[in-house]
C-alpha cells in the first residue's frame, strides 16, 4: 500500500511540473504567436533607388488624417508604426499610391518565432 500511495505522489508530481513547464512555456511564446505589429515597411526593391524622406512620407499621411506613431529608419528601410491596425491598412493605400514605381511596402518581418523556426531548419543536425 505505501508503495502504491509514493508511486501516486510522484506520478501527480510529476504531472503538476509537467504542466507548470507547459504552461510557462504557453506564456512565453503566445504573445509572438498572436501579435499583430500595426507597422509598415517602405523598402527599395531596385539598386540605386533611395528611400523617401521620412519627414516627406510624415507630411503625407498625417494630411490624409492617418496618426503616425513613429518613423524610423532600419536596415535600408523605412519603418513606420501607427497607433492601429485600420490606420496601417489605410497608409498602405496612400502610400502605394503616393510612392513611384520601385518602392516595397508590406508588413516588417516578425522576429522571434519566425526567425527561430528557420534557424532550426538550416540546422537540422543539430536539433535532437
Amino acid at each position: 500500500m505505501r508503495k502504491f500511495l509514493r508511486s501516486c505522489a510522484t506520478t501527480r508530481i510529476f504531472s503538476i511540473l509537467l504542466l507548470g513547464a507547459a504552461a510557462l512555456v504557453a506564456i512565453f511564446f503566445l504573445p509572438t504567436l498572436f501579435h499583430s505589429e500595426s507597422a509598415l515597411q517602405i523598402r527599395a526593391s531596385r539598386q540605386g533607388i533611395s528611400l523617401p524622406d521620412g519627414f516627406y512620407v510624415y507630411q503625407r499621411l498625417n494630411a490624409e488624417g492617418i496618426h503616425i506613431k513613429s518613423i524610423t529608419p532600419d536596415n535600408n528601410a523605412l519603418l513606420i508604426k501607427f497607433d492601429s491596425v485600420e490606420q496601417s491598412n489605410a497608409a498602405e493605400k496612400v502610400l502605394h499610391e503616393l510612392l513611384p514605381y520601385g518602392f516595397s511596402i508590406g508588413r516588417p518581418d516578425v522576429p522571434g518565432t519566425i526567425e527561430w523556426m528557420h534557424r532550426l531548419s538550416q540546422n537540422k543536425q543539430a536539433v535532437g
